[in-house]
């Protein structure tokens, strides 16, 4: 048994599939595997430029084996990732799921295989995880809020139409940043301050529809003074849309990540703020847990999450956002989320030295 599993591991190594470390040389027991499905790499970069990183990191400093795959967008894949992880031997799987539906079947699934679970970053609702790990998103659109309603104060606007640009109905946290941003956008329209403007969920998360969408919103509201879009991607879109109406930087626009092209943004003062999730912290907490429950150990942790589609309490590990103005940029530097070559390219090499980014 032991002979096959060895053989089945330095296959997988070989091929790439799977990072390799010390075993135990005792040779009886198994060695713990973790597996890792990400979403895609096109909505955000983060999950291949951050995540995918300090989780690698996180598991090798640990000694543990580890398989991160990325289902790009496709549920099928998604699916065919997870039997292949549970089937190479996966004792943990930590998963971002494309949507609930997919994403339940998976845990569902690994559960009757004894495969312990862990929502990273997305809650899926009606799931069985054993634990979930992200930010607190409702703070996430909170800030998003607040930071649009500061931008639209410091231009003077009156009575401002916003338009909003929601994240894909089939994720729990848009509808949590959603809560978050609208708590705050909710009485400027109740007291006459802003105008609600159109609104429209964005499926999948796809930057292409976002632009498309924004594009038919500033046709029907050619007043559109603000938007809230609910992250850097879907920002940036309407962004090109404001280019070529000549209204970028009059109209300021949201984002989330603190992605190297939602930070230009900032920098080129077309994007009004985002909010930066501190990844590593992130990718260091759920390691920690993955790495347990690898162990045969479970964590006691702090917080709990209500899943509102079944009601049960998911013992949660919820992390704190920082929003980001132009004279933030350099923080995210500072905490290596971003470097400065990548960011202060030739475009915005005079805006870095401005902001002391050396």
């Amino acid at each position: 048994m032991r002979r096959g599993l060895a053989t089945l591991t330095a296959a997988l190594v070989a091929a790439g599939s799977i990072a390799a470390c010390g075993g135990d040389d005792a040779g009886d027991a198994p060695v713990p595997k973790i597996g890792v499905i990400l979403p895609d790499s096109a909505t955000s970069d983060r999950w291949e430029t951050a995540d995918r990183k300090f989780l690698e990191s996180a598991f090798t400093s640990a000694g543990i084996p580890f398989d991160i795959q990325n289902a790009q967008g496709d549920k099928n894949a998604f699916a065919t990732i997870a039997d292949q992880q549970i089937t190479n031997g996966a004792t943990v799987l930590m998963i971002v799921n494309l949507d609930s539906g997919t994403g339940k079947a998976v845990l569902d699934k690994a559960k009757s295989q004894g495969v312990a679970t862990i929502d990273y970053d997305r809650l899926t609702l009606g799931g069985s995880a054993e634990y979930y790990v992200s930010f607190d998103n409702v703070a996430v659109g909170k800030l998003q809020g607040e930071g649009l309603r500061r931008c639209l104060t410091e231009l003077k606007a009156t009575k401002p139409v916003i338009a909003e640009l929601h994240g894909s109905p089939t994720d729990n946290n848009a509808t949590l940043f959603k809560e978050g941003y609208q708590s705050v956008l909710t009485p400027l329209y109740a007291s006459g301050v802003a105008v609600k403007g159109p609104e429209q969920a964005v499926p999948d998360w796809d930057n292409t529809q976002a632009g498309k969408l924004f594009e038919q919103m500033l046709t029907q509201s050619p007043n559109i003074r603000g938007v809230l879009a609910a992250n850097d991607g879907m920002g940036n879109a309407v962004i090109q849309v404001l280019k070529r109406n000549k209204l970028n930087g009059k109209v300021p626009v949201t984002g989330q990540d603190a992605d190297v092209q939602g930070l230009q943004n900032i920098l080129a003062g077309d994007q009004c703020m985002t909010v930066y999730k501190a990844i590593k912290e992130e990718a260091n907490a759920a390691a920690k847990l993955a790495i347990s429950l690898a162990k045969g150990e479970h964590q006691e942790v702090t917080g709990k999450v209500t899943d509102p589609e079944s009601g049960r309490e998911v013992p949660s590990v919820l992390l704190t956002p920082k929003a980001i103005f132009r004279q933030d940029v350099k923080s995210v530097i500072v905490d290596g989320y971003v470097t400065r070559n990548e960011l202060c390219t030739d475009a915005f090499a005079a805006a870095c030295q401005e902001l002391g980014i050396y």
